[in-house]
């Protein structure tokens, strides 16, 4: 939870956080704008949706099938390193909707031409943009296209229009992005996930990256001289080195589901699950004390408010209920809203 920059001293500002931390699971996109807004001095949901609307920070489809914010510095030899992983992830998908390769190449083609000049379009506008050319963008086919294409860094986000997500030219929105040479980009996204993540195992980083074990393994041997390693039973946890953090008496946070302490790890997860069940709620969210899940959380908007529900298998004691209003407040803050605990 220190080296995460959930705890320990804020980063400046969140182009900072996701330099820090290479690159954030952004499924849930609000709450994913709120763990970037936890590890900083104070940044709300205007600050950070400004600055993707500019394009410092994009949100795409890389390490895994699913979204991410990077920065637009980092988008492309993230890419390069990480894509052929998640398209092998998702072949089988390609072949079930009939996304042939001469059909995938003629649908980044579209995309370049209908995008060009720093045109912003809605998932709603591609799609008459591909039936327009004559290509079936019906049902899933359309999120694998465009997936597809964010990977082959032809499209990522756009800016925000209204309420509604646009896509725009990868080369527009990131004109300084750069390339690397895939043994240094696989040494920097090695440093940074064991950095910001560590301890963690091997296994953890295969996980978060989708990369190859072997690949994995390689990343650690170069940075042999820059990482510590601890083996406890049968398992071996790389760090960077530094002082041990002091241990969170009493602390709650509110944590989203996607949040980097749970996505970043799978052998390792275990030490976040304390004693509650995770089945023991229909609510989405968690609630950590010193971080280890004490219950479940999630938002309900009303209007200029919110409520925060919660849900814990036991009483909370006195400390317990201070902490989490103080990190509902945070949650509050974030959004400009008025929060109540419910």
């Amino acid at each position: 939870m220190h080296n995460l920059r959930i705890w320990n001293t804020p980063l400046d500002d969140p182009v900072e956080v996701v330099h820090y931390l290479g690159a954030l699971q952004a499924q849930e996109f609000l709450y994913a704008k709120w763990s970037i807004a936890q590890r900083t001095k104070g940044a709300g949901d205007a600050e950070i949706q400004r600055l993707l609307d500019d394009g410092s920070i994009l949100r795409t489809h890389l390490l895994r099938p699913t979204w991410h914010f990077v920065l637009a510095r980092d988008i492309r030899w993230l890419l390069e390193l990480t894509a052929p992983r998640v398209h092998a992830l998702n072949a089988y998908m390609y072949r079930k909707e009939d996304l042939t390769p001469e059909l995938l190449a003629k649908s980044n083609r579209v995309l370049a031409k209908s995008l060009s000049g720093d045109l912003h379009l809605t998932r709603k506008e591609i799609q008459a943009v591909f039936e327009g050319a004559g290509i079936d963008a019906s049902g899933l086919r359309l999120g694998y296209l465009l997936g597809y294409a964010e990977l082959e860094a032809v499209i990522c986000s756009g800016a925000r229009r209204g309420k509604q997500q646009t896509y725009a030219l990868l080369d527009e929105r990131a004109p300084d992005a750069e390339s690397m040479d895939p043994d240094d980009a696989l040494a920097e996204l090695t440093r940074r996930y064991f950095t910001s993540r560590g301890p963690a195992t091997v296994k953890d980083f295969a996980r978060w990256s989708s990369l190859k074990m072997t690949d994995c393994k390689h990343g650690l041997e170069m940075l042999a001289a820059e990482l510590d390693s601890e083996t406890v039973g049968d398992r071996t946890y790389w760090f960077a080195p530094s002082s041990s953090p002091p241990k969170a008496r009493g602390v709650v946070d509110l944590v989203q589901v996607y949040d980097e302490c749970v996505m970043s790890y799978s052998e390792s997860r275990d030490a976040l699950a304390g004693s509650v069940p995770t089945q023991e709620s229909p609510l989405m969210h968690a609630v950590l004390l010193d971080g280890q899940l004490l219950g479940f959380w999630k938002r309900i908007e009303k209007g200029d408010s919110i409520e925060i529900e919660t849900s814990f298998p036991r009483p909370l004691n006195r400390a317990e209920s201070a902490a989490l209003k103080k990190a509902a407040e945070r949650f509050s803050g974030f959004l400009g809203k008025a929060a109540t605990l419910v």
